[in-house]
Protein backbone atom coordinates (compact mmCIF):
# COMPACT_ATOMS: atom_id res chain seq x y z
CA UNK A 1 0.00 0.00 0.00
CA UNK A 2 1.20 3.59 -0.77
CA UNK A 3 -0.61 5.45 2.03
CA UNK A 4 -1.03 4.57 5.43
CA UNK A 5 -1.52 7.78 7.04
CA UNK A 6 -0.42 9.11 10.19
CA UNK A 7 -2.37 5.93 11.75
CA UNK A 8 -0.28 3.08 10.10
CA UNK A 9 3.58 2.89 10.78
CA UNK A 10 3.52 -0.82 10.72
CA UNK A 11 2.06 -3.67 8.39
CA UNK A 12 -1.34 -4.14 9.85
CA UNK A 13 -3.57 -7.31 9.29
CA UNK A 14 -6.08 -6.52 7.08
CA UNK A 15 -9.73 -6.49 9.08
CA UNK A 16 -13.09 -4.79 8.09
CA UNK A 17 -11.32 -1.87 10.40
CA UNK A 18 -8.24 -1.23 8.97
CA UNK A 19 -10.03 -1.66 5.30
CA UNK A 20 -12.48 0.73 5.81
CA UNK A 21 -9.85 3.27 7.72
CA UNK A 22 -7.20 2.51 4.28
CA UNK A 23 -10.28 4.30 2.64
CA UNK A 24 -9.44 7.88 4.14
CA UNK A 25 -6.38 8.06 2.25
CA UNK A 26 -7.88 7.51 -1.07
CA UNK A 27 -7.56 11.70 -1.09
CA UNK A 28 -4.02 11.22 -0.81
CA UNK A 29 -3.14 9.10 -3.36
CA UNK A 30 -5.75 9.18 -5.57
CA UNK A 31 -3.98 7.23 -8.54
CA UNK A 32 -2.16 4.18 -6.10
CA UNK A 33 -4.60 3.66 -3.34
CA UNK A 34 -7.30 2.41 -5.31
CA UNK A 35 -5.41 -0.01 -7.14
CA UNK A 36 -4.17 -1.67 -3.90
CA UNK A 37 -7.23 -1.86 -2.01
CA UNK A 38 -9.38 -3.04 -5.37
CA UNK A 39 -6.65 -5.92 -4.93
CA UNK A 40 -7.43 -6.81 -1.50
CA UNK A 41 -11.31 -6.62 -2.28
CA UNK A 42 -10.52 -8.99 -5.18
CA UNK A 43 -9.02 -11.40 -2.77
CA UNK A 44 -11.49 -11.26 -0.17
CA UNK A 45 -14.42 -11.88 -2.68
CA UNK A 46 -12.34 -15.66 -3.30
CA UNK A 47 -11.22 -16.12 0.02
CA UNK A 48 -12.86 -13.98 2.91
CA UNK A 49 -10.38 -16.03 5.32
CA UNK A 50 -7.44 -15.85 3.49
CA UNK A 51 -5.07 -13.27 5.89
CA UNK A 52 -3.77 -10.27 4.02
CA UNK A 53 -1.04 -8.09 5.57
CA UNK A 54 -0.50 -4.35 4.06
CA UNK A 55 2.35 -3.17 3.69
CA UNK A 56 3.15 0.87 3.91
CA UNK A 57 5.23 3.07 1.82
CA UNK A 58 5.04 5.81 4.17
CA UNK A 59 5.41 3.83 7.19
CA UNK A 60 9.63 3.95 7.55
CA UNK A 61 9.14 7.28 6.95
CA UNK A 62 7.30 7.75 10.54
CA UNK A 63 10.39 8.40 12.45
CA UNK A 64 11.20 11.74 10.58
CA UNK A 65 10.94 14.66 13.37
CA UNK A 66 8.52 17.04 12.92
CA UNK A 67 10.68 19.68 11.94
CA UNK A 68 10.57 17.37 8.40
CA UNK A 69 7.20 16.99 8.07
CA UNK A 70 5.87 19.92 8.41
CA UNK A 71 4.60 22.44 5.59
CA UNK A 72 4.72 26.05 6.06
CA UNK A 73 1.07 26.58 6.20
CA UNK A 74 -1.75 26.85 9.18
CA UNK A 75 -1.11 24.49 11.80
CA UNK A 76 -4.62 23.33 11.43
CA UNK A 77 -4.16 22.10 8.08
CA UNK A 78 -1.17 19.84 9.54
CA UNK A 79 -3.48 18.54 11.65
CA UNK A 80 -6.01 17.51 9.52
CA UNK A 81 -3.48 15.57 7.35
CA UNK A 82 -1.58 17.89 5.24
CA UNK A 83 1.84 17.35 5.56
CA UNK A 84 4.81 15.69 4.12
CA UNK A 85 4.88 11.74 4.63
CA UNK A 86 7.54 10.76 2.58
CA UNK A 87 6.82 7.73 0.04
CA UNK A 88 9.17 4.33 -1.57
CA UNK A 89 9.56 3.59 2.00
CA UNK A 90 9.11 -0.51 0.90
CA UNK A 91 12.21 0.57 -0.59
CA UNK A 92 14.12 2.39 1.62
CA UNK A 93 13.11 -0.35 4.79
CA UNK A 94 15.40 -3.07 2.55
CA UNK A 95 18.23 -0.60 2.30
CA UNK A 96 18.30 -0.14 5.71
CA UNK A 97 18.32 -3.75 6.41
CA UNK A 98 21.56 -4.07 4.48
CA UNK A 99 23.40 -0.91 5.42
CA UNK A 100 25.18 -2.76 8.28
CA UNK A 101 26.83 -5.26 5.87
CA UNK A 102 28.79 -1.92 4.67
CA UNK A 103 29.63 -0.85 7.88
CA UNK A 104 27.24 2.23 7.66
CA UNK A 105 24.85 0.72 10.67
CA UNK A 106 24.88 3.61 12.43
CA UNK A 107 26.22 5.86 9.68
CA UNK A 108 24.41 8.90 7.91
CA UNK A 109 23.13 7.93 4.47
CA UNK A 110 21.38 9.68 1.38
CA UNK A 111 19.59 6.89 -0.94
CA UNK A 112 18.25 7.70 -4.23
CA UNK A 113 15.58 5.72 -5.34
CA UNK A 114 15.69 6.37 -9.19
CA UNK A 115 13.76 4.85 -11.65
CA UNK A 116 10.53 5.88 -13.14
CA UNK A 117 9.40 7.10 -10.21
CA UNK A 118 12.19 8.85 -8.30
CA UNK A 119 12.87 9.85 -4.56
CA UNK A 120 15.46 10.15 -2.24
CA UNK A 121 16.02 9.65 1.62
CA UNK A 122 18.00 10.36 4.68
CA UNK A 123 18.63 7.34 6.86
CA UNK A 124 20.11 7.96 10.14
CA UNK A 125 21.08 5.13 12.00
CA UNK A 126 18.67 3.29 9.76
CA UNK A 127 16.06 5.46 10.35
CA UNK A 128 14.47 8.23 8.36
CA UNK A 129 14.97 11.46 8.83
CA UNK A 130 13.74 13.64 5.82
CA UNK A 131 12.77 12.45 2.60
CA UNK A 132 12.36 14.26 -0.69
CA UNK A 133 8.73 13.34 -1.53
CA UNK A 134 5.89 15.37 0.46
CA UNK A 135 2.02 15.10 1.01
CA UNK A 136 2.06 13.23 -2.44
CA UNK A 137 4.19 10.93 -4.70
CA UNK A 138 4.18 13.31 -7.30
CA UNK A 139 6.78 15.72 -5.03
CA UNK A 140 10.50 16.09 -4.35
CA UNK A 141 12.49 14.80 -7.60
CA UNK A 142 11.94 14.89 -11.57
CA UNK A 143 10.60 11.44 -12.54
CA UNK A 144 9.79 9.66 -15.82
CA UNK A 145 6.53 11.77 -16.43
CA UNK A 146 6.51 14.04 -13.30
CA UNK A 147 8.02 16.75 -12.59
CA UNK A 148 8.69 16.94 -9.08
CA UNK A 149 9.13 20.18 -7.08
CA UNK A 150 6.86 22.41 -8.74
CA UNK A 151 5.88 26.55 -7.41
CA UNK A 152 2.65 25.73 -6.93
CA UNK A 153 2.01 29.43 -8.65
CA UNK A 154 2.34 27.37 -11.98
CA UNK A 155 -0.66 25.40 -11.20
CA UNK A 156 -2.56 28.43 -10.04
CA UNK A 157 -1.48 30.21 -13.65
CA UNK A 158 -2.86 26.66 -15.41
CA UNK A 159 -6.00 27.12 -13.98
CA UNK A 160 -6.63 31.10 -14.16
CA UNK A 161 -4.80 31.30 -17.31
CA UNK A 162 -5.10 28.02 -19.05
CA UNK A 163 -8.80 27.15 -17.47
CA UNK A 164 -7.52 24.17 -16.81
CA UNK A 165 -9.35 21.79 -14.40
CA UNK A 166 -8.47 19.30 -11.17
CA UNK A 167 -8.17 16.26 -13.99
CA UNK A 168 -6.35 18.44 -16.56
CA UNK A 169 -4.19 19.96 -14.15
CA UNK A 170 -3.55 16.27 -12.23
CA UNK A 171 -2.93 15.13 -16.12
CA UNK A 172 -0.38 17.45 -16.13
CA UNK A 173 1.56 16.80 -13.31
CA UNK A 174 1.88 13.08 -13.30
CA UNK A 175 1.64 12.09 -17.14
CA UNK A 176 2.62 15.11 -19.68
CA UNK A 177 6.33 16.19 -17.13
CA UNK A 178 9.24 14.62 -16.43
CA UNK A 179 11.84 13.38 -18.68
CA UNK A 180 8.82 13.29 -20.80
CA UNK A 181 7.87 16.54 -20.70
CA UNK A 182 11.00 18.11 -20.76
CA UNK A 183 12.73 15.82 -23.75
CA UNK A 184 9.40 15.46 -26.00
CA UNK A 185 10.71 12.14 -26.39
CA UNK A 186 10.33 9.56 -24.01
CA UNK A 187 10.39 8.95 -20.21
CA UNK A 188 12.61 5.89 -20.58
CA UNK A 189 16.51 6.91 -19.64
CA UNK A 190 17.53 4.44 -22.09
CA UNK A 191 15.99 6.14 -24.77
CA UNK A 192 16.77 9.54 -24.00
CA UNK A 193 20.81 8.71 -23.53
CA UNK A 194 20.86 7.07 -26.93
CA UNK A 195 18.92 10.15 -28.60
CA UNK A 196 20.95 12.93 -29.89
CA UNK A 197 18.40 15.58 -30.09
CA UNK A 198 19.22 18.40 -27.15
CA UNK A 199 15.45 18.33 -26.14
CA UNK A 200 16.58 14.85 -24.64
CA UNK A 201 20.05 15.56 -23.53
CA UNK A 202 18.36 18.74 -21.36
CA UNK A 203 15.95 16.39 -19.85
CA UNK A 204 19.19 13.87 -18.46
CA UNK A 205 21.31 16.74 -17.60
CA UNK A 206 18.00 18.07 -15.07
CA UNK A 207 17.41 15.15 -14.27
CA UNK A 208 20.73 14.66 -12.29
CA UNK A 209 20.79 18.27 -11.24
CA UNK A 210 17.83 17.66 -9.34
CA UNK A 211 19.37 14.25 -7.90
CA UNK A 212 22.73 15.64 -7.08
CA UNK A 213 20.85 19.05 -5.62
CA UNK A 214 18.79 16.77 -3.46
CA UNK A 215 21.06 14.59 -1.94
CA UNK A 216 23.40 17.87 -0.72
CA UNK A 217 19.64 19.25 0.95
CA UNK A 218 19.33 15.89 2.56
CA UNK A 219 22.63 15.83 3.83
CA UNK A 220 22.52 19.02 5.06
CA UNK A 221 19.30 17.58 6.85
CA UNK A 222 21.15 15.05 8.46
CA UNK A 223 24.44 17.73 8.92
CA UNK A 224 26.73 14.75 7.55
CA UNK A 225 27.24 12.33 4.62
CA UNK A 226 28.91 9.37 5.43
CA UNK A 227 27.32 7.00 2.07
CA UNK A 228 25.28 7.92 -1.07
CA UNK A 229 23.49 4.35 -2.54
CA UNK A 230 21.60 4.12 -5.53
CA UNK A 231 18.52 2.14 -6.44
Amino acid sequence: MVHGGNRFRQPARVDADTRSALDDYIALAPLHQPVSLAVIDAFSRIDPQLPQIACFDTAFHATQPTVATRFGIARHWHDEGVRRYGFHGLSYAAIARRLPEIGLAHGKVVVCHLGSGASACAIESGKSVASSMGFSAVDGLMMGSRPGYIDPEVILYWQEHEGMGVKDVRRELYKNSGLLGVSGVSADMRELLASELPEAREAVELFCYRAAREAASLAAAMRGLDGLVFT
